[in-house]
């Protein structure tokens, strides 16, 4: 393979080969999903409720797109 048609390759596919690099690194994907335990107040769990009815999204989805 040429050295043109391999740059061409990781301008195409940068942020796979940056996936894959953070995996052999950490051993976890970008896109994988862990349990955690959170205290929250009766205030904050009745407002994500009432998020989770008006949107009809799961708790944990409003959550990530709040920090993404």
């Amino acid at each position: 393979m040429r050295s043109d048609e391999i740059k061409k390759i990781m301008k195409k596919y940068k942020r796979e080969f940056e996936i894959l690099e953070n995996y052999d690194k950490n051993r976890e994907l970008s896109f994988q999903r862990k349990r955690i335990d959170v205290t929250l107040s009766i205030a904050t769990i009745n407002k994500l409720r009432e998020l989770k009815q008006r949107t009809e999204k799961p708790i944990s989805r409003i959550i990530e797109e709040k920090f993404s």
